[in-house]
């Protein structure tokens, strides 16, 4: 099987007070490479601590997650770091820009964690922001650009380093719905590009544009069905 996620009876318990919130109620999930994923959940279904297990910005109470062949259910907090970095591209709903730096100094961030030269961080995220569409945008800072033009940034940053999953968190949260349409186009051709794509998401068209659509309630998956 070519997974790049597995996993196994994922459990993710947080201690409020003298109680204990069970939150996810042992999941199993594998997403193949290459696939395009939406998540989706009322409030309190458990769909954003997944996302943050998916992503390891958290780690499970118990359970296995093998991301890209490497287990990162019991990883150090430095370790998870590197991995975040190498292994997924973040999409956020607010953007999540640094304010003062240029369109291309946002999208080489990663790689300045990665070590890589500048020569190449610059060739390489010149290259993402022709892709994103923004070629004519790379000098400009977050506040001289669009709602929809900064998330064609963060989608460029979450590119850069070639990940091995695009995880976006409500990524038309914030845009209206002709720039919504247009990011979710790119997600399309990020897609189309070979890219695994986790969308999380409570807008039915937004899920709409994926090829499965995971439901969560209370903790559990409730429905997986493709597109």
């Amino acid at each position: 099987m070519n997974n790049v996620i597995h996993i196994r009876n994922i459990v993710r318990n947080f201690q409020m007070g003298h109680e204990i919130v069970y939150v996810l109620k042992g999941i199993d999930l594998d997403i193949q490479r290459g696939e395009y994923v939406a998540i989706m959940g009322p409030s309190g279904s458990g769909k954003s601590t997944l996302m943050n297990l998916l992503g390891c910005l958290d780690t499970p109470t118990s359970g296995q997650y093998i991301l890209n062949g490497k287990d990162v259910s019991k990883m150090s907090d430095d370790e998870l770091a590197e991995i975040r970095n190498k292994e997924i591209g973040f999409v956020f709903q607010t953007f999540n820009l640094l304010p003062r730096t240029t369109a291309i100094e946002n999208v080489a961030l990663p790689m300045i964690y990665a070590g890589a030269s500048k020569a190449d961080r610059t060739e390489r995220a010149k290259e993402v922001l022709q892709s994103v569409g923004l070629g004519d945008r790379m000098d400009h800072r977050p506040n001289e650009l669009s709602g929809g033009q900064r998330q064609r940034v963060a989608v460029g940053r979450a590119l850069v380093n070639k990940p091995s999953i695009i995880l976006a968190d409500e990524p038309t949260g914030n845009l209206d719905s002709k720039t919504s349409l247009e990011i979710l186009q790119l997600f399309d051709e990020i897609h189309q590009a070979g890219n695994t794509v986790i969308v999380v998401t409570h807008e039915e068209d937004v899920a709409e544009r994926a090829k499965r659509v995971i439901r969560l309630r209370d903790g559990i998956i409730e429905s997986d069905t493709l597109n």
